[in-house]
Order: C-alpha cells, then structure tokens, then sequence
C-alpha cells in the first residue's frame, strides 16, 4: 500500500540503483516508525517499509532517491542513496523478525532485483556500508535464509591463517570501507556472517573473508553473453 513520504530527491548524476540496503526501524511501534519515515522534519525515509504484520508500505518511488543510507560507502563508492533502493524492516533491534515480513521480503527482493538487475552480492546492511556508525539489519536477521532463495550470498568457509593486514585487504576486495580498521570491519562482517562470535580475528573469520573477497571481488569482470 502507498504512505508517500515527503524525504526524497532526485538520483544525482544520472545514477541507478545498484544496491539493496536492509535496515531495521529501531522502534518498538510500527506506526510510530512508519510517521518518523513519513515526517518531513525529520528528513529520513526508505523506498519500503515491511510491517511487522506483513503490510508492505511504498514510501518513496524507485527512480527516485530516497534518504535511508547517510553517510557510507560500498565498493569504493559513496552516495549510496544514489545507488540503492532501500528496505526498512519493522524490528526494534533486539527482536526476531516476524514471519510475515519475511515472507514479504522474500516476494519483494527478487521483483527488485529483477527490475533493477541487482546481483545477490549487491543485497548488503547498512552496516555493512557505514560499519563505523551502523549495526541494522542486525545479529537476529535471517541472511542464510536469504541466501539459499538466491537473495544474498553466504560464504563458503575454509579455516584461514588470521593476519589483521589481509584481512583488511580482503574486506575491501569484498566491498567494506575499511578506514576504521580491523575492529568494526570484523564486527560488521560477524553481524553478518557469524553474529554470535566474539574475541579478536580468528581463522573462521579469515576464512569467511577470504571466500567473499575471492567469489565476489569489486573487480570482477562483468559475465559475457
């Protein structure tokens, strides 16, 4: 159903969606969530929000740009409200994700990427895009279960010698700004694809980065015909 917000603009220099960024609302009531995103002073919206009910509310028009992302980058680029359609999910947080909006997730996320011709790789978190200042869609959110439906990826892990240098080298190589060092890229990466894991860098999270970097390099060349 429609509930148009005001908190949007045009993509600026001819850009087109590339990225889907999930997020989860930080709010315990969907209709307080739905006004924030809907209110003009408060200058934040996404193109979706997924009620907790299963409702599906369109708030901003995919060719335009809706103003979810903030600050942040994504494979060496910025203005990622530019490149992306962005998807908020009725969560406080701290909460499982409702089976209704799962489902509904599941619907929308092919119809997206289709329409946008948005690879599994390019479905990425907010954290992932500003790990320094993000944690949605967070440790409870389902990214397996997406990526068995062909809706994100998942890494193929090998235990892998940790080495803090490469590590960053390789997360980069996947898509993770990585100024902000070790730390809050390997937390984003375990939010991700090992939330519950805790400590300094081990072999596990090696070797999760070093497959994402070598499936799925900012560089690849494009598939041929």
């Amino acid at each position: 159903m429609r509930c148009p917000s005001p908190n949007f603009g045009p993509r600026r220099d001819g850009l087109q969606p590339s990225l889907i960024v999930l997020h989860y609302t930080a709010m315990p009531d969907p209709d307080e969530a739905l006004a924030r995103l809907c209110a003009p002073e408060h200058e934040v919206s996404a193109h979706y929000l997924l009620h907790r009910d299963g409702r599906v509310f369109l708030l901003v028009e995919e060719e335009m740009r809706a103003w979810h992302a903030g600050a942040g980058m994504w494979r060496g680029q910025g203005d990622i409200n530019s490149r992306s359609i962005g998807i908020e999910i009725d969560n406080d947080g701290a909460s499982p994700f409702s089976e209704p909006q799962l489902a509904q997730l599941e619907r929308l996320l092919p119809i997206v990427m289709k329409r946008c011709s948005i690879p599994p790789e390019s479905v990425i978190g907010h954290s992932d895009m500003a790990p320094d200042r993000k944690t949605d869609p967070g440790r409870r959110f389902p990214w397996l279960r997406l990526s068995r439906q062909g809706l994100g990826v998942w890494p193929e892990i090998k235990d892998t010698a940790p080495d803090d240098a490469a590590f960053l080298r390789r997360a980069a190589s996947f898509g993770y700004p990585t100024e902000t060092g070790v730390a809050t890229v390997l937390d984003a990466m375990r939010q991700r694809f090992r939330p519950w894991a805790r400590g300094s860098l081990d072999a596990r999270d090696m070797g999760i980065i070093t497959n994402l970097a070598t499936r799925f390099p900012v560089d690849a060349p494009a598939p041929s015909a």
